[in-house]
């Protein structure tokens, strides 16, 4: 096994060689599939998890996985996985005040959905199943190692009964969400932005809604709710209002989630529907944003960018940025290749994947209503098959923001301004003030 010369311990005694090539700390979506990818490329991984429950799971999670994150399903051999253990492949359509904007159905554009009761330990049991994969259940993250050069070269855990280990690896990896103990013990950079959202949602049985398999949103300008189908015939229902409306759904979550989403134009059938599980809740959706990588470590998943939920990107991002990672340092792993050099590819790929969709998700986690540009291309998109074809593929994440409205802008100021003269023609013209209030209203 390909490791370094030498590694400092936290004793200050020089050790010898590394017990592993990687050592990733949290054994969720994004811990387990890097551990996947990397044991496949041959390298000797140490995944590590606090809870000693081989089948723990995240309860707060709308488990929505968008299209863009297939592929790497796919390639980790998840996919049919997730569909034999009852996993539905919905559709998405978004809801506006100028009608719906429906994505293709067609096999790019489908998302997947599957309860986080059961992908977590399915993903944690193929992760455990690859050769090379090593997991450690029941055991936290207390300190990080390093080498002489300062560079992170492991943790030590400590187990329920209090026993300490060192886990020594070329690589370290941050896998460990959101509020990461170890891009803390690491004393990694994190910037955060208010979000003036709150979320509350339950999984009901009941009727199907209307479009079936379809997951639906209502971009409500600026509350926001959802239905997304998933296995077993339940359905997630949810909703995220600005923050002005807080103290009424405290009071009584539930009855204010029902009214809210049996209320909605072309209602899903929540009223009809039984919740079968307490509601689920969270207040705080403070975005964190951390550097991707340092000497000796790299952050996947919400480690590195824990983002604004509202647009169902957390699942399939903490898979694609594990893909991105491995396929960056599986060859310093396994060949002996630089490590910096391998990190510094994972930065960049990480930077150019998601930081434009970043930089506009944590602008509408304010709160704010829709500025010029998203009424123009909501609008249009629920007027203009073509249009609603690229929306979805910027809404599911399958092209950047740059390369979407490039093409989409152009498209929609000739789509509306058609509707503009449709609508004058069917009053029989209009003056400049109409004319003007219909260029805003678009």
């Amino acid at each position: 096994m390909p490791s370094d010369d030498h590694d400092l311990g936290s004793d200050g005694i020089i050790a010898p060689a590394a017990d592993y090539d990687a050592v990733i700390v949290g054994a969720s979506l994004a811990g387990c599939a890097t551990a996947i990818l990397l044991g496949r490329a041959g390298a000797r991984v140490a995944l590590v998890e606090k809870q000693p429950d081989p089948a723990a799971f995240k309860r707060i999670c709308t488990h929505f996985i968008q299209s863009s994150a297939v592929p790497t399903l796919e390639r980790l051999g998840l996919l049919r996985d997730i569909e034999e253990a009852g996993g539905v492949r919905p559709g998405l359509r978004a809801w506006t005040r100028w009608g719906w904007i429906h994505g293709p159905a067609v096999p790019e554009a489908l998302a997947v959905s599957l309860r986080r009761e059961k992908l977590d330990p399915l993903v944690r049991g193929r992760a455990a199943e690859t050769p090379g994969v090593e997991l450690l259940l029941g055991r936290s993250a207390e300190r990080v190692l390093r080498g002489p050069d300062g560079a992170v070269r492991g943790v030590v855990v400590r187990s329920r009964d209090g026993a300490e280990t060192e886990l020594r690896g070329r690589l370290t990896v941050a896998a460990d969400g959101r509020d990461s103990h170890v891009a803390k013990l690491a004393g990694m950079r994190e910037r955060t932005t208010p979000h003036n959202r709150f979320a509350y949602g339950a999984y009901f049985e009941g009727p199907p809604p209307a479009d079936g398999q379809t997951g639906s949103i209502w971009l409500l300008d600026p509350d926001w709710a959802a239905a997304f189908p998933t296995d077993d015939g339940q359905t997630m229902y949810a909703a995220m209002p600005a923050k002005a409306r807080l103290e009424q759904f405290k009071a009584d979550p539930a009855a204010a989630l029902v009214e809210l989403v049996g209320s909605l134009p072309d209602a899903p059938p929540i009223r009809e529907s039984r919740m079968l599980e307490p509601m689920l809740g969270k207040l705080d959706m403070t975005n964190r944003l951390r550097d991707a990588t340092a000497p000796g470590l790299a952050l996947v998943g919400d480690a590195a960018l824990a983002i604004d939920p509202l647009w169902g990107v957390g699942c399939g991002w903490a898979f694609q940025s594990a893909e991105w990672l491995a396929d960056a340092v599986a060859p310093a792993l396994v060949r002996g290749e630089a490590l910096d050099a391998a990190l510094e590819r994972y930065r960049r790929r990480h930077a150019r994947g998601l930081r434009g969709h970043a930089r506009l998700m944590l602008d509408y986690a304010t709160g704010r209503r829709f500025n010029p540009g998203e009424k123009l291309l909501f609008s249009a998109s629920a007027r203009d098959e073509a249009l609603a074809r690229r929306f979805d593929e910027f809404g599911s994440r399958r092209v950047g923001p740059a390369r979407s409205f490039a093409t989409m802008i152009p498209r929609a100021l000739v789509v509306n301004a058609r509707h503009a003269l449709r609508a004058r023609r069917g009053r029989g013209g209009a003056g400049a003030g109409e004319r003007a209030a219909e260029a805003v209203e678009a």
